[in-house]
């Protein structure tokens, strides 16, 4: 008799905010890769970022991140969820109230898709000061989508899904 149990599914978390079909699109598209049928043992969590929470985090093996840019900087619903989880999940902070690499607790892998009109830089600047300070690692490079969201913009966020996923099978 094989009293062995099967290991509990690593679980992906996406925590995103989606007020536009563009980025909806790209939301799902995440989700859906990170659901790829090739992939085993992994278990996807979708947060809307208002409602994720630090327990949702812990709960995590890693995560995708999902944000419009709004007016050159993440979206509030993203931000909220930092400041409501941050220190719960590691994050730490130097001295001068900036973020500062705590050094402790797991390294979760994450992917961040930002999506914007006309420009994504300050949204991905801010997202990766934060992360910075948290014990988390980029795991994939940053999917910057600008303007309509077609069919190669939602493979690119397809793909990051799959990705991070995948990382969390070997």
């Amino acid at each position: 008799m094989d009293t062995s149990a099967a290991p509990p599914p690593a679980r992906l978390l996406v925590v995103g905010h989606a007020p536009s079909p563009g980025v909806r699109r790209l939301l799902d598209a995440v989700v859906s890769g990170g659901r790829d049928d090739a992939l085993e043992g992994v278990e996807v969590v979708l947060r809307p970022a208002l409602e994720a929470t630090a327990a949702d985090v812990l709960a995590a093996d890693g995560l995708v991140l999902v944000t419009p840019a709004n007016f050159g900087y993440m979206s509030g619903a993203l931000k909220h969820f930092f400041d409501t989880v941050f220190l719960e999940v590691g994050g730490a902070l130097g001295r001068d109230g900036s973020g500062a690499p705590s050094g402790g607790g797991r390294a979760r892998p994450f992917g961040l898709l930002v999506h914007g009109r006309y420009d994504t830089a300050g949204a991905v600047r801010a997202v990766l000061a934060i992360t910075g300070a948290l014990p988390w690692r980029q795991a994939a490079e940053v999917v910057e989508v600008l303007g309509e969201v077609g069919e190669a913009e939602a493979q690119r966020a397809y793909e990051l899904g799959g990705t991070i996923a995948a990382l969390l099978t070997g």
